[in-house]
């Protein structure tokens, strides 16, 4: 299993901003020396109350691709509808070229209506299936920037090259790879530099729906989850496998190509667990659910009971016996292995700076997290058979 770590940038104590970024830098650090698969910044913008703090995780990616040797860097996700897609292509080669071939494209349609109005008017997040028409052409875009010597674009939203442009200069041999050698006006452009992974970095689409999760199957896209339960995501993964198993007409296994992201604390007692971050990840899910509801923490045919408010059974324990990797390290260990076991589940993200969480705290969870939990959940028959 490869293990990667969500870095849900948050600072609800509005702390300065460079300790959030040293912080942030000691986490990455110590996930690259300790030979971690993976690292994922997010994206969010206008977040003054502070749960989510980071609004641009190239910029962030750029930082640990200076200061890291092997890890691999990753986005979850950039939010495609809110940036123009050729600087968005051009941003994400250039940093494949600055690690070396280490990037994982993050990429999704935006969340909080707040953000996309005022990120980009096309993205108005009131209009789904506009914001859907603006996520699938932007994404074409990018994948035309990466992989043609030069292209060209015809679409709803964006026209490249712009029209009746003539382009001609002694430096610059005409050509008709790009141009109309005969009026001089540019037919196709081109983005310097290509990234360095052929034909572009593997892209990772964050999904949650069951149309979403068919589209980037048959895209040839890898999905990201994230917070429904093992058996609701049991149907999850399995659309994910027959809709990809059709499209590249071959038995996909259950959980190629899905990478799960769970909130994990892990600490020398379940009680303490509870007692270190308990009440930190409740906050979040408040702030998330405000929107969403409980429905995603539900099983399949389970049903709310009725409430006076839709949150009012957002506790720990309604949390934790769905989704949360939270308590000892043999507690954590038995709940992966359940998701190897029901999902074949092959790349987890674990998170666990959430909101107001103390960073000494977050720091030892990691840690007994890599010494405690990583090395039995990778300890398998074969290193048994080696042993004996």
């Amino acid at each position: 299993m490869k293990f990667g770590y969500f870095c849900n940038t948050t600072n609800w104590n509005h702390k300065p901003y460079n300790q959030l970024l040293d912080e942030t830098k000691e986490i990455t650090t110590f996930c690259d020396q300790n030979n971690w698969d993976s690292i994922w910044y997010t994206e969010h913008h206008f977040n003054h109350e502070g749960m989510e703090s980071c609004t641009n995780p190239l910029m962030m990616g750029v930082d640990a691709a200076a200061r890291t040797k092997q890890i691999r860097i990753g986005q979850a996700c950039n939010v495609i509808t809110f940036h123009n897609p050729i600087r968005l292509a051009e941003d994400i080669a250039l940093l494949d070229q600055l690690s070396n071939g280490r990037v994982d494209v993050g990429i999704g349609r935006g969340i909080y209506g707040r953000e996309a109005i005022n990120m980009n008017k096309e993205a108005d997040l009131k209009d789904q299936a506009k914001n859907f028409r603006l996520f699938e052409e932007s994404l074409t875009i990018m994948k035309k920037a990466w992989t043609e010597e030069f292209f060209s674009h015809h679409g709803e939203f964006y026209t490249y090259p712009s029209p009746n442009f003539t382009w001609q200069h002694d430096m610059s041999p005409p050509s008709d790879k790009f141009l109309d050698t005969k009026t001089n006006e540019i037919k196709k452009i081109s983005i310097v530099p290509k990234p360095k992974q052929n034909p572009h970095p593997p892209i990772w689409q964050v999904v949650d729906g069951a149309r979403s999760i068919e589209w980037a199957a048959q895209n040839g896209l890898n999905t990201i989850m994230w917070i429904p339960t093992v058996k609701a995501l049991k149907k999850r993964f399995e659309i994910y496998q027959e809709a990809k198993s059709k499209a590249e007409n071959r038995d996909v296994p259950l959980g190629e190509g899905v990478s799960l992201v769970r909130d994990m604390f892990v600490a020398e007692t379940m009680e303490e667990a509870e007692k270190m971050a308990g009440e930190h990840i409740i906050n979040y899910m408040k702030w998330v659910c405000h929107w969403r509801g409980l429905g995603n923490h539900m099983d399949p045919g389970e049903e709310l009971p009725e409430t006076k408010h839709k949150l009012d059974l957002l506790n720990y324990d309604f949390l934790h016996k769905r989704n949360l990797l939270f308590g000892t390290p043999e507690y954590v260990v038995n709940k992966i292995n359940e998701l190897k076991t029901e999902l074949n589940l092959q790349n987890l993200q674990v998170w666990s700076n959430f909101p107001g969480i103390d960073h000494e705290a977050c720091m030892r969870s990691i840690k007994l997290f890599n010494d405690e939990v990583i090395p039995k959940i990778n300890f398998n028959e074969d290193d048994v058979e080696k042993a004996s």
